[in-house]
């Protein structure tokens, strides 16, 4: 018996975590909004750059959850792929082209090779044990990018690279200011996302479902959990750090910041907080933790507070998350 058609006896009702079979109708409503957003974010007080990093984050947390949500891997290392994407589309833009597309390409295929490389050292590991592999990982990466310093700046991290206009088609050029840079960030959100719900919704993603919720059933039927568990941690790499180098595009510099466990822990706390067993809850969580931290930031020096205070009532009251707790009460209702 393979382990998509164990997937199938282990498979929860969607609310409770499953692949979705069908996109939601509020998906259509959703692109819309993000499609018009530069046309009226100005008049409610908001710029294109802040939701450029919402998107930014929502990919990334999106990425993680493939691993944390839908698969059972608490990954507190995600970051080094993150910070990967990030140094590699830099050294690109400043050492060897202009093209922002290959540069892209070539920090995304970094970043997630190497997640792929490393996966199959990390899910040997289960439980608290994983998690700790992935924090020395994801400190190794951060060490090295403090210590060489020549390459990555060190602490003062990486600058001297800025976006270029892209030049599509003869004639045609895509400038990459604030709003042609936040249409660049949605059209990889969107390109991600996609990825991500096709994988979900194939019987590879039911299998990442099987391995979450019963391993020990699945290594019974004869089924390699290793296998299914390192193609989901590298799937998701490879998400991440398509993200780390938006971020880097979007800010034209990069840090250790970026690699930092820190950083980490708040694609956690975004997965989290939306609802990791939700497709779009890790885009909620991130939402609200950028427009929080945006704002509670130009308030008080004291914003991680704020943060934690809201993190730590969602758990206690929504522990499913935001997206969670909407979708049961919709179904109660019903």
């Amino acid at each position: 018996m393979s382990a998509s058609q164990s997937a199938a006896k282990l498979q929860p009702a969607r609310g409770a975590g499953g692949p979705a079979t069908r996109p939601h109708p509020g998906t259509l409503v959703l692109a819309l909004v993000l499609i018009s957003l530069p046309l009226w974010i100005t008049h409610v007080g908001g710029y294109t750059d802040i939701v450029s990093r919402v998107l930014i984050y929502a990919l990334a947390a999106m990425g993680l959850n493939l691993l944390l949500g839908f698969t059972g891997g608490l990954s507190f290392g995600h970051a080094a792929y993150f910070g990967i994407g990030s140094y590699v589309v830099g050294l690109m833009l400043k050492h060897a082209t202009h093209s922002v597309p290959l540069a892209l390409l070539v920090g995304t295929v970094t970043g997630g090779i190497i997640a792929t490389v490393l996966a199959p050292l990390c899910v040997r590991l289960r439980g608290i044990y994983f998690a700790m592999i992935t924090i020395a990982i994801g400190q190794l990466f951060y060490f090295v990018a403090i210590r060489w310093a020549s390459v990555t700046g060190g602490y003062d991290g990486l600058t001297g690279f800025s976006r270029h206009a892209i030049h599509a088609l003869p004639g045609v050029t895509w400038t990459l200011g604030s709003t042609g840079f936040y249409y660049l960030v949605l059209l990889c959100f969107a390109l991600g996302a996609w990825l991500i719900y096709a994988v979900l919704n194939s019987p590879l993603g039911h299998s990442f479902v099987a391995v979450r919720e019963n391993q020990k059933r699945l290594r019974f039927l004869g089924v390699n959990v290793h296998y299914y568990a390192a193609a989901s941690f590298a799937i998701s790499g490879f998400i991440v750090a398509l993200a780390g180098g938006l971020n880097a595009l979007l800010d034209n510099f990069t840090s250790p910041n970026s690699l930092s466990n820190n950083l980490s822990g708040d694609l956690v706390i975004i997965a989290v907080l939306g609802g990791m067993r939700n497709f779009w809850g890790p885009f909620v969580g991130a939402a609200i933790f950028v427009l929080v931290r945006d704002y509670a930031s130009n308030v008080t020096n004291n914003w991680m507070t704020v943060i934690g205070l809201i993190f730590v009532l969602s758990v206690m009251f929504f522990p499913m998350g935001i997206m969670g707790f909407l979708q049961r009460k919709g179904k109660v209702r019903s």
